[in-house]
Order: structure tokens, then sequence, then C-alpha cells
């Protein structure tokens, strides 16, 4: 694989690793740059520090085309294109701050000021609709003494893979979304994204204030298809007969509406969703626009857990232990922001006693439960110590769940399978299954 244009990342966090290791993986030279230093050492060594499938693969492989520090002026002056990836939490309005980020692209325009050229920098993070324009840019420009459109170029392009998916979305994204200062930026990041993508994504580009919204809007509606699943669930456990998977199934196979995000099963969760949901509507209420449907998209979700909390105490026999399975938001990572398992054990613990596993996310669980409840050192522990069990996270590794180990003398355990991941004629003999989005718990229709 040829040598390409050296890129530098500002950012190293749950995004910005894996974006490292993945533009280093396509042949690139990448200089990270973060403060904090156990995580330079982190991508130096080759070692991730967080969960996340192949990023340690790729930075073990890639160590030579790779390298970390603090090191903003050196890192950004020795590239050609900067990657700013740095966070955007909630402010209290619930629009997202820039704070970071405006530290971040000051220090970028900084070690620009003197640097002879062209140079590209992409923000990343999400940000509200109009910021770029109004407040990073002038920042850029100021710190830098350059203007974009000439020697400096300014591009918006946030990414829309999913924590847990990262290396494979970031490498074989469905589309590319990018903001543009001027057509010259957009051109090249164009050409980087067509050289970087193992796929040939379909790259829409556009205004800063458009692809701001965008970005917003593709989450907001995709939060609007999950909750109306999740209704249409609630709709069938309440109704004779009905069944979900059939109902999702066929409504997906309308080219109108399509089968993803249509499961229908629990809330959604992680850092991206409700943020965004939140930042939505906060957006529309500064404009003077109603956003009726997105607030109750936002509520409903709320409800969720509470739904499933009271749900599976009706099924609880006297002093019984309730047994999580599943702390992440979902599978295959260890993050637990907004984890509909967590918001579950937490509910839970109020009324019963409560035993929690996770394969990945059983220490970020702790700092949030503390001991309010007990972890079980396996699934099958979990398994073991529960009467009531409730599948909340999808994890491959649940398919595992022995029939036997289920099986009890006297009263029967009962499984409550939100994703309706198991086979219910086999489980239906060792247990009361009980498969949200159905009628049906243990053979019997819910009344």
């Amino acid at each position: 694989m040829k040598e390409r244009k050296t890129v530098s990342v500002v950012g190293l966090g749950k995004l910005g690793m894996p974006i490292v290791a993945c533009i280093a993986e396509r042949g690139y030279r990448v200089l990270g740059v973060d403060r904090e230093p156990t995580i330079v050492d982190a991508v130096n060594q080759g070692k991730a520090p967080f969960y996340e499938p192949r990023l340690d693969e790729l930075l073990r492989s890639n160590q030579d085309r790779l390298t970390a520090s603090a090191d903003f002026e050196s890192s950004v002056r020795n590239s050609d294109i900067t990657f700013v990836v740095v966070s955007t939490p909630s402010a209290v309005s619930g629009e997202f701050s820039v704070e970071y980020v405006l530290q971040a692209i000051g220090q970028v325009g900084a070690a620009l000021r003197d640097k002879e050229g062209y140079h590209l920098v992409v923000l990343t993070s999400t940000v509200m609709p109009g910021d770029t324009r109004g407040k990073v840019q002038p920042v850029l420009e100021k710190e830098s003494g350059k203007r974009c459109g000439k020697e400096l170029g300014l591009c918006y392009s946030p990414e829309f893979f999913a924590l847990g998916r990262v290396v494979t979305e970031f490498l074989n994204p469905e589309f590319v979304l990018i903001g543009e200062s001027d057509p010259v930026a957009g051109k090249a990041l164009e050409d980087f994204f067509q050289d970087l993508c193992e796929n040939e994504p379909v790259i829409s580009r556009m205004s800063f204030v458009n692809a701001e919204l965008t970005k917003l809007a593709v989450n907001t509606y995709i939060t609007t298809k999950i909750t109306f699943a999740n209704t249409l669930a609630r709709v069938c456990e309440h109704l004779p007969g009905a069944d979900v998977d059939t109902v999702t199934t066929a409504l997906g196979l309308d080219g109108r509406i399509g089968g993803k995000y249509l499961k229908g099963a629990i809330g959604y969760g992680g850092p991206c969703f409700p943020r965004d949901d939140l930042a939505f509507c906060r957006l529309a209420d500064r404009l003077g626009v109603p956003a009726r449907v997105a607030k109750a998209v936002s509520e409903t979700n709320r409800e969720q857990a509470s739904s499933l909390a009271s749900l599976v105490v009706s099924l609880l026999p006297k002093n019984g232990v309730v047994g999580v399975l599943g702390l992440a938001f979902k599978p295959d990572t260890a993050v637990v922001e907004e984890s509909q398992g967590i918001e579950l054990a937490k509910r839970l613990t109020a009324v019963t006693r409560v035993v929690v596993y996770d394969p990945a996310a059983m220490d970020n669980a702790r700092r949030v439960l503390g001991d309010s409840v007990a972890y079980a050192n396996s699934l099958a522990d979990c398994v073991a110590r529960s009467d009531v069990l409730v599948l909340v996270t999808p994890w491959k590794e649940f398919r595992k769940i022995s029939p036997e180990s289920l099986r009890r003398d006297g009263e029967r355990r009962v499984l409550v399978d939100c994703w309706r991941m198991l086979d219910r004629a086999v489980y239906d003999k060792v247990c009361d299954y009980c498969a949200l989005g159905t009628n049906r718990v243990g053979g019997d229709e819910v009344t």
C-alpha cells in the first residue's frame, strides 16, 4: 500500500482512537494528539485502553505509521489534514457545548500561523446548527491569521458509526456528510474519503448549517423509528396472538419505511441518541418551531425502563432476586451511558435484590451502581443466583444460556427476553419464558 499524506487527529477518545487506527491501517502517516498521558502511552504501545472490536489489532499492526503525543504544534504543522474529534457535552440548556472544540481549534489555528502551504481542518464533533460558521471558523481564522478558501480549508464532517462497530463503519460508511467552507476544502475531503474508504460511499457535500442540521435530523429520525417499533411491541404484548417480529418484518418490506431500527424491544441509550434528541428539541424551541414528535419520542424512551421494571416486579416471587444480563447500552462496547440495563437495575434495587452481569461493562457499571447491586462473576453465576432473569443487552454470549441451567425443582424461574434472542420452544420447557413484544409468558397469553 502506497504512502499517503500525513494526518493529525486531535482527541483520542472512544471515537478518536479508532479513527487514528483506521487511517493508519489505510496507509497514512498519522499523528495523534491528546493531553492525557495514559492515552498517549496506550497508542504508542499499541494497546487500546478501552474495549472496541479490532482496535487492539489495528493499533499493534500499524505502529510504524502511528505516533501519539501531547504536542499540538508539531503534530498539526507536520500534517496535511487535521481532524478534531473532541467532546461536545450537553450544556444545561440541552444544546451542545463547543467549549472544548474552540479550545482545540484555537490551538490548531495557532500551530498553522507560520505554516506554509494548504492545510485542511475537519471537525467531526457534533455541534449545533450555526456553530461551525458562527463560532468555529472565526477562531480558526483569527488564531491562524489565514482565511478559509485560500491557504486554509475547514469542513464539518460528523460520523454516523456506532460504538462497537467504529472500525467497520468508519472504513465502510453508508454515506459521508461534508459541510464545507468552500468548494476547494470540500473537494479535498471528498478525495481523502474516496481513497480512505474500503467501499464506495455516497459523498454528500453542502453548507455548514445544512450538514449540522442533517446530523441531528438523522439521529432524531432513527430514534423515532426505534420508539415507534417499541410502541408496537407494547401493543403486541396486550393483543392476544400478536407478535411484533411478524408485524415489523412486514412493515419493513414497504420501501417507504425499510426494516432498519424496527426491532421492537426496549429503549435506546448511549452517548448520542438521547442527547441528540434533546438538542434537536432545544434547537426547535429556540427557533419557535413546535417539535412535538421529537419531544414525545424522548419522553416515551425515558419511560421504557420503568415499564420493564414494572413487568419484572409483577413476575417476581416473594423475596426473589432479579438477574440483569447486560449493562452496556449495546453489545460490543463497555459504555454504560444512558444504558437501559443500568436504568432497570436502579429501579429494581428499590424493591428487591438485584444481581448483574455484562461481558465488558462491569467496571463501568460499578462506578454507577456502587454497592446497590451484587455483581456476578459470569453468565452462569448470574443465572444461578436469579429467580427472574432479564436479558437486556443482546450480547451474542447470552445465546449460550444453557436451558438446563434454568431448570429448577419447585417454582420455575422466569426468563424475560427483551430481544427475543432465544428459542421459545426450547426455553418454555425449563422456565417461564417471557418474550417482550408478544402476548405470551411461559406459553400463556398475558392478561
